[in-house]
């Protein structure tokens, strides 16, 4: 009586801690309730992680060996330790620009540890069941697909591998190929059911090596411009492995876990997707049937002569503005000019002016960067829009400041057929009757491309830090409003 209400009290635990989790999601749809969802999510985990330890404890007291019960105890605070030695530091120095490679860097772990828990289930697992079986196959792959996949995605948003996609000659073919052997192991494997485990285990190793080929092939194939929705994708594979995990250890929490991760990380791709006009399939599957969106020759080159402008000139512009857009991308996050900027728009706002802010879908390397970067320094969230809620008052514009963007302001995409964006939905910005672009020079952005809105008649480019631009205009603003 008392084991069955034990265990029933751990599993209402994990119930409860999915609701949390649910909740948390519910939470962090809107900026008004992120801080309060994200709080439901930490004592979500809390709650998951003590009803874990409990349960681990508990079922090592059920075996013979008394002895049994301090080893998972010791074991248990080892883990424990090691993790927070390393989580802690991390999480202490991260910098927001870095994030994107972060987040990449830790689905690696989720997937290594699925592929970790598909070899131990087979290991411990007798009788040969086809449901098991299955279920340690696609566990496997995912996982492996999810840990090689995230670490070429974290060597590409860190700059430390090309962003350009890798196109191999009959890639297609080899995807293809790859996925039918691992069909074919998968059934070799239900089919040798009680014999040989070493074949057995033979088989899930190679399943586990087809899946980081794979991994590795799928995400180096894609470029650099359709990197957010793959780390949007690579967190819904880590759920996916998660998921597969909880089934092999029969852990109802893994599972609802894994599939909220799993489901709302697809949902999440798939409407950037719709925003980058990318077709879903094709980038899941490293560009299948395409080219793999790379630049065409010239694309980086001249395309005409532009002009500069101070930031003292462009103060006087902000001055005798009465509408002002301004559209921050990563380099605002580099330069850590979310503060600064927040400061200009107050003095704007305290004048009269109309101030703004237009953020793309895949603004910055991470979806949702910018808004994060902005609620970090006080920017309301009522003046924050997103692209489909600005583009249209682009015309009725005096003055657009684009901090740190370039592909997501690119005209390219909508009169350059043969862009490597084109038909990618674009904040309309060169529109507005005044352009000003922050940038540190004339380098090409993320997805390699040159930009025509430079060059364009109503452009002006500011050059050097954003931070230090925005506050030598922020100090310019005085001694205009005194004249």
């Amino acid at each position: 009586m008392i084991t069955v209400t034990i265990i029933g009290l751990i599993q209402g635990l994990y119930i409860v801690a999915g609701v949390m989790f649910i909740l948390s999601l519910a939470g962090l749809s809107k900026p008004a309730t992120a801080r309060a969802g994200n709080t439901i999510g930490i004592a979500g985990m809390s709650l998951a992680l003590a009803a874990t330890v409990w349960n681990s404890l508990y079922e090592s007291a059920e075996m013979p060996d008394r002895q049994s019960v301090w080893l998972t105890a010791l074991l248990i605070l080892a883990v424990l330790a090691i993790g927070l030695s390393i989580g802690a530091p991390i999480a202490r120095k991260v910098e927001m620009t870095q994030m994107p490679e972060l987040i990449a860097a830790f689905h690696s772990f989720v997937g290594m540890a699925a592929v970790l828990v598909g070899v131990n289930s087979y290991l411990a697992e007798s009788g040969g069941d086809t449901v098991h079986t299955v279920e340690v196959a696609l566990g496997v792959l995912i996982g492996a697909y999810t840990f090689t996949g995230s670490i070429v995605a974290f060597l590409k948003l860190s700059a430390k591998m090309s962003s350009a996609p890798l196109v191999l000659p009959g890639r297609n073919l080899i995807n293809v190929t790859a996925f039918a052997a691992f069909v074919a192991l998968m059934f070799w494997l239900i089919a040798l059911g009680d014999g040989s485990r070493t074949l057995g285990l033979v088989l899930v190793v190679v399943m586990a090596v087809i899946g980081f080929g794979l991994g590795w092939h799928m995400v180096a194939a894609i470029g650099g411009g359709d990197m957010p929705v793959v780390v949007s994708m690579l967190n819904s594979y880590s759920g996916w492995a998660a998921a597969a995990a909880g089934f092999m250890l029969g852990n109802n929490l893994l599972i609802i876990t894994g599939a909220l991760v799993g489901s709302s990380g697809a949902i999440l791709s798939y409407i950037m997707c719709r925003a980058m006009n990318r077709s879903f399939i094709s980038v899941i599957l490293g560009g299948f049937g395409s080219d793999g969106a790379a630049p065409t020759a010239g694309a980086d080159g001249p395309m005409g002569e532009y002009t500069e402008i101070s930031a003292e000139g462009a103060a006087e512009a902000l001055m005798s503005a009465k509408s002002v857009v301004i559209t921050p991308g990563y380099g605002m996050a580099v330069a850590k000019a979310q503060y600064p900027v927040a400061e200009l728009t107050h003095r704007l706002r305290a004048r009269g002016i109309k101030v703004r802010f237009g953020v793309h879908p895949v603004a910055g390397r991470l979806p949702g960067h910018m808004n994060v970067l902005l609620a970090e320094a006080k920017v309301p969230y009522d003046i924050v829009l997103e692209m489909d809620e600005i583009n249209d008052d682009f015309a009725d514009t005096d003055v657009v400041l684009v901090i740190g963007a370039n592909d997501t302001v690119n005209p390219a995409a909508n009169d350059d057929p043969s862009s490597p964006i084109a038909g990618m939905p674009v904040l309309e910005v060169w529109k507005a009757q005044h352009v000003i672009v922050f940038k540190r020079s004339m380098a090409t952005g993320y997805a390699g491309v040159q930009n025509p809105l430079f060059f364009k008649e109503n452009t002006d480019m500011l050059f050097g830090d954003a931070k230090t631009q925005v506050e030598a205009i922020v100090a310019a603003l005085p001694a205009l409003q005194k004249a």
